[in-house]
């Protein structure tokens, strides 16, 4: 094999690796279900938690989503947005610990929300809208262990939690908890609505730069594989 075409062989190698690379970060970035906004204060009242499950498969849809919430900090007053071909099913469960408020003891929570029926292709994602009552005061994040069932039978299990600065492979989403004026942080449904298509937008963009990268490596690996190609053929002559 000449010079020229082992130089050029590398040269595409490295290009399509780097390429390779750009994109598998770009989806390992968004391939995990989220919940935004990321924090609200503690105690905050009257509030939307937006739950975002993209379909990480290619060949099958994402036909199943369950939400587990916690139950020793728990989430009280939860309302479900209904959402088209979408049924939701809310399961509560009787506190170990029951939790005093203005209107009364609270003695039950949601632990479950369960949607069916949809339906998220390839490519694509779905938003669940989940309206609370009112958050707890005594922790400082809630993590919403969820399970993705495809119609492959595959589900993808997103329940672990965060240890040190470090992501899991399966990350669960996570709710900030910060201290705060609860009455000022809580966001009505339209705000929250606004912060998950900030978020969503944000999230474009990151990708759609990633991607942009990736041509750039692309065209430079070109580039270098012809200079070679050419440096070459001069050395010859």
């Amino acid at each position: 094999m000449s010079a020229s075409r082992l130089t050029a062989r590398r040269a595409g190698a490295v290009t399509a690796l780097a390429a390779a690379t750009v994109l598998l970060a770009a989806g390992a970035a968004s391939a995990h279900v989220t919940v935004h906004p990321e924090s609200y204060a503690k105690g905050a009242t009257d509030g939307v938690l937006t739950f975002r499950v993209p379909n990480e498969e290619d060949t099958a849809s994402t036909t199943k989503v369950q939400v587990f919430l916690p139950t020793d900090h728990p989430v009280l007053g939860v309302l479900v947005h209904p959402q088209d071909g979408w049924t939701a099913k809310v399961t509560t469960t009787k506190l170990k610990t029951p939790v005093k408020t203005d209107d009364g003891t609270i003695t039950e929570a949601a632990s479950e929300i369960t949607f069916t029926g949809g339906k998220i292709g390839a490519g694509q994602y779905e938003d669940f809208n989940v309206a609370f009552g009112q958050l707890p005061d005594d922790t400082g994040q809630l993590v919403f262990k969820t399970l993705q069932s495809y119609s492959d039978g595959k589900v993808a299990r997103w329940i672990e939690e965060p240890t040190g600065g470090d992501e899991p492979e399966n990350p669960a989403p996570v709710l900030k908890l910060t201290a705060g004026d609860a009455s000022a942080a809580s966001a009505p449904a339209k705000t929250a609505t606004a912060t998950a298509a900030r978020a969503a937008d944000a999230s474009d963009s990151t990708a759609r730069g990633l991607g942009i990268a990736g041509l750039v490596v692309g065209v430079l690996g070109l580039a270098a594989a012809a200079f070679a190609i050419v440096r070459s053929r001069a050395a010859r002559s």
